[in-house]
């Protein structure tokens, strides 16, 4: 008997991440301990090594993922020549596909090539993203300031500018809230390719072609799609029963494995809450609270993480559809985590589908058909 979706399988142990009663952890450590504290390169060390970084292992790894930040002038080159109107995800999508191409040693398959790669794919990622905003305004792509945290360095590439504090710490909260999620369906995907013995390269790039589904990664886009839509705070009633009427699909609510809410929201909308007063943008965060509340009231759907990180990211002044693109910046600590933990104990994963076809049919000649 299948089950669709395969909603409540347990496909494979991981010592990763966790969600047990609707509590989220990584490594154990409660995502609200982790979000309150923890900045985004500790949550990376923590995920890639089991353990959270000493003062000296946490300012290497932020000295290395500077030091890899450069992207290679082919990927630049090759951004230039792609379609002006290709969405960020694609090109993203692509951007490390040709990262494996320009890897000789990508197909090398010890703990340390890999352990490599991950370092130089969460690397580039935040600087491939930034590039592509950067060339499609037609200006200059940055290179990393040795001197800034991840974070930091997204926005200075991003803008040209020395980012506020406030904007920094924002962002960094944000990646560690989106960083890993357990067996979701990106991280499947990711994993499904690499227990083929494929590089670590492709499992990152089917990662990023399942996270811009808009049921997935996508969902945070579609809801500043719908703020942008519904446009003022008097209008939003009238426009979600309508959609609700209409059996329209409400994109941030509801979540396939937290029944009682997704302990990740209550971060987002805090952060929403500064940053759209603290950029004159409240009406965005006012409609965001009356969608949750008639959804909360009428639908008993509580706001996943896509739900308020859209006001987030767009107050930040990043556009609509770079934020999927960020989205995989974060996640792409919890990928290579798996990624390693899939090789580290590998078996290819094959399941079975239930056949529901017709049967004992007969060939026919095709002068009879």
């Amino acid at each position: 008997m299948s089950t669709a979706g395969l909603e409540g399988i347990v496909a494979t142990q991981s010592s990763i991440s966790s969600i047990i009663d609707g509590v989220l952890t990584y490594r154990g450590i409660d995502i609200d301990e982790l979000a309150d504290q923890a900045s985004f390169e500790e949550v990376i060390y923590l995920l890639w090594n089991g353990e959270l970084p000493n003062s000296s292992q946490l300012a290497e790894l932020r000295q290395d993922l500077a030091a890899h930040a450069a992207i290679p002038a082919e990927i630049i080159t090759l951004m230039k020549s792609l379609p002006e109107n290709a969405h960020p995800m694609a090109t993203l999508r692509t951007a490390v596909s040709v990262l494996g191409l320009l890897d000789p040693e990508a197909r090398n398959m010890s703990l340390e090539d890999n352990q490599r790669k991950a370092l130089k794919t969460q690397a580039k990622i935040s600087s491939i993203v930034a590039a592509i905003q950067r060339v499609r305004e037609g200006k200059e792509i940055l290179m990393a300031n040795p001197d800034y945290g991840y974070a930091e360095n997204f926005l200075y590439m991003l803008t040209g500018q020395k980012p506020d504090q406030i904007a920094v710490e924002a962002l960094d909260k944000a990646l560690v809230l989106h960083a890993d999620h357990e067996l979701n369906a990106s991280t499947f995907a990711a994993r499904v390719t690499v227990a083929t013995l494929s590089d670590l390269y492709s499992g990152v790039v089917s990662a990023i072609g399942t996270l811009g589904g808009p049921l997935h990664g996508g969902a945070n886009e579609a809801v500043m799609h719908m703020l942008e839509e519904i446009g003022e705070v008097d209008k939003v009633e009238p426009y979600i029963h309508q959609a609700l009427a209409e059996k329209k699909k409400i994109m941030g609510f509801g979540h396939r494995v937290y029944k009682t809410g997704d302990p990740r929201a209550k971060h987002l909308k805090e952060m929403s809450k500064k940053l759209t007063a603290l950029t004159g943008q409240p009406k965005l965060y006012d409609m965001s609270i009356k969608i949750h509340d008639i959804l909360e009231a009428e639908k008993a759907l509580p706001p996943n993480v896509d739900f308020y990180s859209a006001s987030v990211y767009h107050s930040l002044g990043i556009q609509r559809d770079l934020f999927t693109p960020i989205f995989a910046v974060s996640r792409t600590s919890g990928w290579t985590a798996h990624i390693l933990e899939q090789y580290a104990n590998n078996r290819l994963i094959r399941p079975r589908a239930e056949y529901v076809g017709p049967k004992k049919r007969h060939y026919i000649p095709i002068d009879q058909r």
